[in-house]
């Protein structure tokens, strides 16, 4: 697999280890590059943009996920044809379906828990059939109640993404079929994006989108699968960018490429910022997991642990590191370790780590990807003025509950105004209990959580 010069030897022992042990390569803590911010506005020093409601962002983002095919069962033999050493799970063992049956229930829990995040659709699985057209070994109506459960079942509270196209060999476009050649340099895990120009990427990434746009899901973002775009970062930005734009329009495109379980930021980065004072403002955020699959693994076949995320006295684990700073946490797994083989055991270990850190802490909220950059678009690209006693917003993305805290001793109601209207709100007695049209003073600092519009709109303290 290919690896940067700049990568360290422990880098790269990390990568052969996880490697030999058959792990995907979108789990990977490799160095990140430095970030293409692009433009940035002016922000007043005495206001400051909180997390919204001044909760901690909490997601779950699903990744080898599609209608009905279980992607580790059909996907490991192309894997192994590259890296035979590598990949020696018996997959004729592993279930070829992961059932709808599942997903629903999967999905109930989660939405009773409040739960939400990213779930992948792979749109050709691993070769096996394409999603808006046949999938051979199932029907036409399995394929199409399939597809009906994730678009009205699922997509309330989940992004759905793109995960390239099939997930292991790379199609040609013009053709719809892999290329002829077996090998690493044609598999999208690996080596075929690493030297694509923007126009390439955003071709394939495009192609990908359409699919899913076909039977119907929408998506504002796209997921990297294994390696993909791994050492071409500003390209595969940039690609998100258009590609996203182009089909679904999407008005901030976000993508899912790194995973840091180390003490770097996992901050989502606002990039290619453009245009923020014009009609047609642009930026892309890339997402950043916190967590690896700690859960039931890429194959469903190694049972993960509770403890990873957060330890049974509540105090340990990777979770709290993340939330006690501030940070979004968003877990990551992978959908074939979730179900692990009808057993469900990556499933229950999900519910025990929901159960602690919902007794840990009570100032969590669940969002989708989509959520969770529209916020921090907003929270970073908005241009924050404050003369006197009054302060003015000129955003070029709406987000809800935006949340400021602005130094003032007044404990007077501040006065929203937008499009020079007036916007009702009314006092809490503590920061937990601020939602939009509200706020709170403590003689320091008055807090208000409001629907950002896009545009301009004035606080006055």
């Amino acid at each position: 697999m290919p690896v940067r010069k700049e990568m360290t030897r422990r880098d790269l022992l990390k990568v052969t280890a996880l490697a030999a042990a058959g792990a995907k390569v979108a789990l990977l803590s490799l160095p990140a590059l430095a970030q293409q911010k692009g433009e940035r506005p002016k922000q007043a020093g005495d206001v400051t943009v909180l997390n919204p409601q001044n909760r901690v962002p909490v997601s779950f983002i699903i990744d080898d996920s599609t209608c009905l095919v279980n992607l580790a069962h059909f996907g490991i033999p192309h894997f192994a044809e590259v890296f035979p050493n590598n990949y020696k799970q018996d997959w004729k063992k592993l279930p070829r379906e992961i059932p709808d049956t599942f997903v629903r229930k999967f999905g109930q829990w989660c939405r009773d828990h409040k739960v939400k995040g990213k779930y992948s659709i792979v749109p050709y699985p691993a070769l096996v059939g394409w999603l808006d057209r046949d999938i051979p070994g199932w029907s036409k109506a399995e394929l199409r109640e399939s597809i009906k459960l994730v678009r009205e079942f699922m997509m309330p509270d989940w992004d759905i993404h793109p995960e390239m196209v099939t997930h292991t060999w790379v199609i040609n476009t013009k053709t719809g079929r892999p290329y002829p050649e077996r090998s690493q340099r044609f598999m999208e895990n690996w080596g075929w994006s690493q030297d694509k120009s923007v126009d390439e990427l955003t071709d394939y990434m495009s192609y990908a989108l359409r699919i899913l746009k076909n039977v119907g899901l929408a998506c504002e973002g796209i997921t990297t699968p294994g390696g993909f775009g791994n050492q071409n970062r500003d390209n595969l930005a940039k690609a998100t960018l258009e590609s996203c734009r182009d089909v679904f329009k999407a008005e901030i495109p976000h993508y899912f490429r790194h995973l840091f379980t180390d003490d770097r930021s996992v901050a989502p980065r606002v990039e290619y910022a453009s245009g923020l004072t014009g009609a047609n403002p642009k930026c892309v955020v890339s997402i950043i997991g916190c967590t690896g699959d700690w859960f039931g693994g890429w194959d469903g076949l190694r049972p993960g642990s509770v403890d990873k995320f957060i330890t049974k006295d509540l105090k340990g684990g990777r979770l709290p590191q993340v939330i006690d700073k501030g940070e979004p946490a968003i877990l990551v797994c992978h959908w074939p370790g979730i179900y692990f083989n009808g057993e469900e055991i990556g499933f229950n270990i999900f519910k025990e780590v929901v159960r602690r850190i919902h007794a840990r802490y009570d100032n969590l909220l669940w969002m989708k990807l989509s959520e969770i950059s529209r916020y921090w678009a907003a929270k970073e690209l908005t241009q924050i003025d404050k003369q006197g006693t009054l302060v003015t917003f000129n955003a070029p993305f709406a987000t809800p509950r935006f949340t400021v805290r602005i130094k003032t001793n007044s404990t007077n109601a501040p006065k929203l105004f937008v499009g020079g209207r007036p916007v009702q709100s009314r006092p809490v007695n503590q920061l937990l209990q601020l939602e939009t049209g509200t706020w709170y003073a403590d003689g320091r600092n008055v807090t208000v959580c409001f629907d950002l519009p896009k545009g301009k709109s004035t606080l006055e303290v």
